[in-house]
């Protein structure tokens, strides 16, 4: 399942929702914590953020594999595979309403390479998106919280802010 939202009330309520005890999450803009310190006791969690105030914080928490780096580079992401290679939840909140371009590129990226059973993401332009759109009356839609049409596709090497292709990270 993939869910959209921009009230972080909302997102917070469907992390909730889906994470349980057991799951492994993975947080991209963790920021200093105030999601991930709600995520429900017992999962393993992964929080990843660039921002220099979230480091001393972050290394403080318990239970909390704390990444500080730029989810769009391509060791970061490999610094997190090293640590697992498959997610329960994932949770994007990479500025909240700001560049929906940018999110949809981490979600593609960070999705097909762990394909995760849900993700949440907090974004406004892409909420404003999916509300604002009609469909053409084709189908296509996922169960999962990654896109079916790509998890195996790896990435356009069209898309310079990324150096990845996910399949190299397969083992």
């Amino acid at each position: 399942m993939i869910k959209l939202s921009y009230d972080i009330k909302n997102y917070r309520k469907d992390l909730l929702e889906l994470a349980n005890s057991g799951d492994t999450v993975i947080e991209l803009g963790c920021h200093t914590g105030g999601t991930t310190k709600i995520i429900p006791k017992g999962c393993n969690v992964i929080a990843i953020d660039n921002s220099p105030e979230a480091i001393d914080i972050m290394e403080q928490l318990d239970d909390v594999t704390f990444i500080a780096g730029d989810v769009r580079l391509h060791d970061v992401l490999a610094e997190a595979f090293k640590i697992t290679q498959k997610c329960d939840v994932l949770a994007i909140d990479l500025g909240g309403g700001y560049h929906p371009d940018t999110v949809f590129k981490v979600f593609y990226i960070w999705s097909s390479t762990f394909k995760p059973k849900h993700t949440i993401i907090r974004n406004r332009g892409l909420l404003e998106f999916f509300n604002s759109s009609k469909g053409s009356g084709e189908d296509y839609s996922s169960d999962e919280g990654y896109l079916d049409s790509y998890h195996d596709s790896g990435i356009p090497p069209l898309i310079k802010e990324f150096d990845l292709w996910t399949p190299s990270l397969k083992k």
